[in-house]
């Protein structure tokens, strides 16, 4: 069963950004900038952290992921946008190989 994660990160290197972000990339799709949405079984979460742990300055970066629930369920409808819509076609997972 997989979940759903918002992934959000504040990044204080440039470079490390690009990796980190680039990394995302093959566990979700972005919201906005920095933000992320990400169904994930548990081994996926443990793969994202354990990709993003090398690149990050522990001391001084920080990425959070929030868990919103089943990704087929409650997660599915925990996201709300004011303003522009958002769209929830665009939300299908990518896959990373390696």
């Amino acid at each position: 069963m997989k979940t759903r994660y918002i992934v959000s990160y504040d990044i204080c290197d440039p470079k490390r950004l690009r990796l980190v972000h680039k990394t995302m990339l093959g566990y979700g799709e972005p919201l906005q900038y920095s933000v992320f949405c990400c169904d994930l079984s548990a081994s996926e979460r443990i793969m994202l952290i354990s990709d993003l742990s090398p690149i990050i300055d522990h001391r001084e970066d920080q990425v959070m992921l929030i868990d919103i629930g089943p990704a087929d369920a409650r997660g599915k409808q925990s996201i709300e946008t004011i303003g522009k819509r958002l769209n929830t076609k665009d939300l299908q997972r990518r896959t990373l190989i390696v």
